[in-house]
């Protein structure tokens, strides 16, 4: 193999100087030439570079009591870029807008029933936080996005100002539309911060309005051919007296596990109420509530035992405002009766981060995007 030409390596250095102060924070030049490994020289020619390029400034000095002047300390320019991430549901959206590190600068509610408003007001939002235009914005949104176009299929069951507004961010805002599905983001984010740090590998069941399925195998998220993976609401399954269909999951997995069957279900054992609410007072009422929860443990984990049998992964989170609500109490009888299911063995934990995934992978994912184009990666 060749060696890198000069320019190539002074790039790499470049951009592994960035990630370090992206990931550790503000560093000295002297941290920087320990965490590099470079020479002094090639570390204060590496600083001169980015700070000529916008990317670095002097953001403070050391407090090292040592003799001489205070080491300088280095820090990415977060005003560089902005960019925004909106979580998109079927009846509401919330947007975040953030500077080049993804640190939040402002957050507000986006009206669902005119489009045209609701990019106005994330234009405003933006220039509130000094932002003249923002770089990247992410959107989080059910249904199936096209992974060769990047662009949400129509999908049943969707209002169609879901495509509107994509398609008025992509008219109006000189930015970089990025879209993914609701439930692939919250595993972006539950990697990132979440329930699964410390693995690459697991499979997110959201349990909401809807039911979806994130595949993260190997670190990868794993969308399909058609951006299909993971559409586990569709799944077959015994005991909802049908089979899905083309057009619509009553029949299949959905039907057991989605919010109004988990209502039902709830209702019927004695527990009234939205379903999160109703996990929450079943877990709080103990031994009465034992018969509920244990039933709810166990549709779920027909769902999950199709995921382990097919995919292995080696571990199941379940998310979404039914598997928040449920915690590490329900996560443990879904353990239980996953395991007399299956022989692959599968590890079942509770989101760590609940609703708040979504909103939070897709600010990753934007931020993720912005600095590869602004690093030059």
């Amino acid at each position: 193999m060749r060696p890198a030409s000069p320019s190539t390596a002074r790039a790499l250095n470049d951009r592994h100087a960035l990630r370090l102060l992206q990931d550790e924070g503000p560093l000295t030049a002297a941290r920087l030439k320990e965490l590099t490994g470079l020479s002094r020289p090639s570390v204060a020619d590496l600083v001169e570079r980015l700070t000529e390029a916008g990317l670095v400034e002097v953001v403070g000095e050391s407090g090292a009591q040592r003799r001489g002047p205070n080491a300088k300390v280095y820090g990415i320019v977060a005003r560089r870029a902005h960019l925004a991430a909106l979580d998109v549901r079927t009846d509401s959206a919330r947007a975040v807008v953030a500077d080049l590190l993804g640190r939040p600068l402002a957050e507000a509610d986006l009206p669902v029933d005119a489009v045209d408003e609701a990019v106005a007001l994330l234009e405003e939002l933006a220039a509130g936080v000094g932002a003249e235009a923002l770089h990247t914005v992410c959107v989080g949104a059910p249904g199936l996005v096209d992974p060769a176009t990047g662009e949400l299929r129509d999908t049943a069951g969707l209002p169609s100002w879901h495509p509107g507004l994509v398609a008025a961010l992509q008219q109006r805002l000189p930015a970089r539309i990025l879209v993914e599905n609701e439930t692939n983001l919250a595993a972006v984010a539950e990697r990132a911060e979440g329930a699964c740090r410390d693995t690459d590998s697991f499979v997110l069941l959201w349990l909401g309005d809807g039911v979806g399925a994130a595949v993260l195998l190997d670190g990868k998220l794993r969308r399909g051919a058609s951006g299909g993976a993971g559409e586990i609401g569709f799944l077959p399954v015994p005991g909802t007296g049908g089979l899905p269909s083309a057009t619509g999951c009553d029949g299949g997995f959905h039907s057991l596990t989605g919010a109004a069957a988990v209502a039902a279900l709830a209702d019927r054992h004695g527990f009234a109420g939205p379903a999160d609410a109703a996990v929450r007072a079943a877990l709080a009422a103990g031994p009465p509530a034992k018969a509920f929860l244990n039933e709810l443990a166990e549709r779920i984990a027909l769902g999950a035992a199709a995921v382990a049998a097919v995919l292995d992964p080696g571990c199941v989170v379940l998310g979404g405002h039914v598997g928040h609500a449920g915690g590490d109490p329900l996560a443990a009888r879904v353990a239980d009766r996953l395991a007399a299911l299956t022989p692959v063995a599968t590890a079942v934990r509770a989101t760590a981060l609940g609703d708040s995934a979504v909103l939070r992978g897709a600010l990753l994912t934007a931020r993720a995007a912005a600095q590869d184009a602004v690093f030059g990666g």
